[in-house]
């Protein structure tokens, strides 16, 4: 429902219980084919032109992000999980507008921030961020995201399976959380066709800085 939000709000919660990284390829195949579930209504909506330029930057995020963290700790992990979320959390909320779209370098260097995260399977946050300070449509931001979305995802899992993430469990995993995940993805568009442009992305903010302050306790006590 947040359009953004979803691997994000996982990932954050798993860390609570277990090594987080076990989840994100999981959360990944998840989201690419809940995007697939929304992309019918969004798809006239999305600025292909901005994905593009996105994943200019990501495609050299990507194996460095992978690499970084798969290469530390399970603690440290959730720190630097915890860390991230709540430095995008607190740009999220902070209203930061600009007055024009920004268009070329801007949207390549959010990329390589968004390739670097997606090694959590949080590549939408600091998108997110960087779309939700222009003047971009509520329709425009999500469809956009989606479509970037199951791109950058797709280009993750294998770099997930060459660092031994990505494995047969995986697999039975998403079939087991798929029927709740496309029920639950068919009633947030519902709910977002009604949805004010300020709302529809406020409480998954909110409950995603309580998940990393709650990630952030569990690593440093």
């Amino acid at each position: 429902y947040s359009g953004f939000g979803f691997s994000a709000l996982v990932v954050a919660g798993a860390a609570l219980v277990t090594q987080p990284l076990h989840f994100v390829a999981v959360v990944l195949i998840c989201e690419v084919i809940l995007t697939a579930q929304a992309a019918r209504g969004a798809l006239p909506d999305v600025d292909w032109g901005r994905v593009g330029r996105l994943m200019a930057g990501a495609v050299v995020g990507l194996p460095l992000g992978v690499w970084a963290l798969t290469s530390v700790g399970i603690d440290t992990a959730r720190i630097v999980i915890a860390v991230f979320v709540l430095a995008m959390c607190a740009i999220l909320l902070a209203g930061w507008r600009v007055a024009r779209e920004l268009r070329g370098l801007p949207e390549a260097g959010v990329g390589l921030a968004s390739g670097l995260a997606n090694a959590a399977a949080m590549a939408g946050l600091p998108v997110a961020a960087f779309f939700a300070a222009q003047p971009i449509s509520p329709a425009g931001f999500r469809a956009t995201l989606i479509a970037y979305f199951a791109i950058v995802d797709l280009a993750t899992l294998p770099f997930l399976w060459r660092a031994g993430h990505l494995s047969g469990d995986s697999l039975l995993a998403v079939g087991l959380a798929l029927p709740l995940l496309l029920l639950g993805n068919w009633a947030g568009s519902r709910r977002f066709l009604a949805a004010a442009p300020r709302d529809f992305r406020r409480m998954a903010i909110g409950l995603l800085a309580v998940l990393a302050l709650l990630g952030l306790g569990r690593a440093l006590v």
